[in-house]
């Protein structure tokens, strides 16, 4: 008997095609993803604002739509068996609509409100015994100035929604900053100032099956709230110390349904580790898993979220950098390139597509080896010469 094909959103495909896996977001998350899906024979979609956002330029099943809306969001579920994220954008009742339909949603709107909700997020970590921030909520001054007698100045404003890439996150050291910050009338939280001595993450990866699988946690270094520098395995990082992080992102995964990739921000302190934030899609920091590890964190998001068996997280090289490529003088990244690619022919370098702007995450590069110190600084060489045009950054 012959297979009659039929057409999904303009493409025609037979019955035995892979399945079809749609992200809502197109930004680089996305284009990564996309790439890592053709390797699984998997029918990948994107949901994207313009046709120039970094993974429509590249995705073949790109959907011009807008994500806050219910009526795009349905067409665009409609011709996928699962649905997934670059962002923790969708607003959340659209999200529950179409769970509501039918709709196979990884991760689920029950998870995703713990992204989505900063406060949430806080309130359920720390019922289920996880080390968090101090925190309560800051409606007025007077919220924050008490808070402040207990454990002094500066503090932490946060939005309870919308920030990222540390927008939404102001550090106050006055009643005057923080009424600047309250001026803004967003629904704000205020944490204590953490004293930290570096910053981790761990990237941990959970199948509806209940499979888990956790990469090697990193070292990532932040320059004006963004992340510049991600180092794997963290350097120095007693391995019992590595390994109760390990479990402590798969309890997390666990005890919130996650389905798909769960990325914990730690602080390290002397205290011990302390969560600062969530993120249940592929991440920053797991960009180096491209190359560095067995298995990329794009094609362990889309085994978890089609629930096939997981890939070894193990790491290819003993040590990984990888730095991000952000806007800087050079207005052309790929003039830079030839210079780059024979200067170090073993350093890989991934470019977004994005238009140049001071400061915006244009791409990122990622160097691997035995020294920690040298493929350090091979990584952040290229990147300063692509975004700069000099070697030292």
């Amino acid at each position: 008997m012959t297979d009659h094909p039929h057409t999904r959103l303009g493409r025609t495909v037979g019955a035995n095609s892979g399945p079809v896996v749609g992200m809502v977001g197109a930004g680089q998350l996305a284009r990564m993803t996309a790439a890592a899906a053709v390797t699984l024979g998997i029918d990948f979609r994107v949901l994207a604002a313009g046709a120039r956002e970094s993974a429509a330029q590249v995705c073949a099943g790109t959907v011009i739509g807008d994500y806050r809306s219910a009526a795009d969001l349905k067409a665009f579920a409609a011709d996928c068996d699962v649905l997934t994220f670059d962002h923790e954008h969708v607003p959340g009742p659209l999200l529950a609509e179409l769970e509501g339909a039918g709709h196979v949603l990884r991760p689920a709107p029950s998870a995703l409100r713990f992204t989505q909700d900063k406060l949430a997020m806080r309130e359920r970590l720390t019922t289920l015994g996880v080390h968090c921030p101090r925190y309560a909520i800051a409606a007025d001054l007077a919220d924050v100035t008490g808070f402040a007698a207990i454990g002094g100045w500066p503090v932490v404003l946060k939005a309870i929604y919308g920030g990222y890439d540390g927008r939404g996150v102001w550090v106050c050291a006055s009643p005057a900053e923080a009424a600047e910050v309250l001026a803004h009338g967003l629904d704000l939280m205020v944490e204590e100032h953490v004293p930290f001595e570096r910053e981790l993450a761990i990237l941990v990866a959970r199948a509806p099956s209940g499979q888990g699988a956790a990469y090697p946690v990193v070292q990532t270094v932040q320059q004006d709230g963004i992340c510049r520098e991600v180092l794997a395995p963290a350097p120095g990082l007693a391995p019992g110390t590595a390994a109760a992080a390990q479990r402590l992102g798969l309890a997390i995964a666990r005890d919130l349904g996650v389905t798909g990739l769960l990325a914990v921000e730690l602080f390290d302190t002397p205290d011990g580790l302390i969560v600062n934030e969530l993120a249940m899609r592929p991440h920053n920091c797991g960009h180096w898993t491209i190359e560095g590890s067995v298995t990329s964190q794009f094609e362990q998001h889309l085994r978890a979220i089609l629930d096939l068996p997981l890939g070894s997280p193990v790491q290819a090289r003993r040590h990984a950098a990888m730095a991000n490529l952000l806007g800087g003088e050079n207005p052309d990244l790929r003039s830079g390139l030839p210079h780059v690619l024979a200067a170090d022919p073993a350093v890989k370098v991934h470019l977004y597509g994005k238009q140049v702007r001071p400061g915006r995450k244009l791409g990122h590069v990622t160097a691997l080896g035995h020294d920690p110190a040298v493929v350090r600084k091979r990584a952040m060489r290229a990147a300063s010469y692509l975004a700069d045009g000099v070697e030292d950054p």
